[in-house]
């Protein structure tokens, strides 16, 4: 069974317990594809440029980035190549033969290019146009069984590359939550999500309230009810990794001891495909 774990990219998420993790599991001889954020560093790195970060609500009360050009040369500077890179290095350094790889090589994270988004501001629906993102249609699957079957752990980073209504392709942003969730969906793995909480609260300030578990249409309700912010996009990841062929996905705290593995062994959030009714699998194909 392959694990994909898919670090986030928060200030508050430390990475080295989950990359010494990732060396552990691979020494056991498991299949590992590690996946990773990065909006914090892209943010910082635009300040640093002198230009503002741009994000956008779509009329369901999504919140997301909104990537123009010039925003997409930070990107492509930021995730496939210093994030990417450093993860990569940390990872030899654990003893981990890593491969470093984009959605956009060998067409490993594919779809349509959205070039105008709709948003919502000041309460009214508006299309904004000149986004370089897109939603991801297809992984090559091939490809990373290819790499694991060779004894190296991949390293996956967005962008992916975005199909032109004109013919070509262009890399565009994608979710890193979204890509994990379709990679995971394709080799049928389990999706560990670590991120800077231990699991989805009902209270989003209480620790204490954490759903331990969903495996029905009427717990994944209460999952979905008590989802609040950056958490929204997580249970939408999740629902389409269900969705994609998934074997499960936990939500866990990237900063516990051992994070993947204790993901694995139940703490965390685990969602298991049995939340997925009819109705959530035509929310998730939307």
């Amino acid at each position: 069974m392959t694990t994909v774990v898919k670090i986030g990219g928060a200030r508050a998420v430390d990475p080295e317990g989950a990359l010494a993790d990732v060396a552990s599991l691979v020494e056991d001889g498991e299949d590992v594809v590690l996946t990773h954020g990065g909006s914090t560093a892209v943010d910082e790195t635009l300040e640093e440029l002198g230009q503002e970060p741009t994000y956008v609500e779509t009329p369901g009360g999504v919140v997301g980035r909104f990537t123009d050009e010039e925003t997409m040369d930070v990107f492509k500077m930021v995730m496939p190549g210093k994030l990417n890179t450093d993860l990569v290095e940390s990872l030899q350094n654990e003893g981990v033969d890593a491969v470093g790889l984009s959605g956009t090589d060998g067409k490993l994270l594919e779809g349509k290019r959205k070039s105008a988004v709709r948003v919502k501001e000041d309460g009214k629906k508006k299309i904004k146009r000149g986004d370089h993102s897109g939603k991801i249609e297809s992984v090559n699957a091939d490809l990373l069984e290819t790499v694991l079957a060779g004894g190296y752990t991949p390293v996956v980073s967005v962008p992916m590359l975005g199909e032109e209504k004109s013919g070509g392709y262009t890399a565009v942003n994608a979710d890193a939550d979204r890509a994990a969730a379709a990679i995971a969906g394709a080799l049928e793995a389990d999706l560990v999500v670590l991120t800077d909480v231990s699991g989805i609260y009902e209270d989003p300030d209480d620790e204490s309230t954490k759903i331990d578990s969903a495996s029905t249409p009427e717990e994944f309700e209460a999952v979905e009810d008590a989802a609040e912010g950056f958490m929204t996009k997580k249970v939408m990841a999740a629902t389409e990794a269900l969705e994609g062929g998934a074997s499960s996905v936990i939500v866990a705290s990237a900063n516990a001891d051992a994070p993947i593995t204790s993901a694995l062994a139940g703490e965390g959030t685990t969602l298991q495909p049995g939340v997925l009714d009819d109705e959530t699998t035509q929310e998730a194909t939307r």
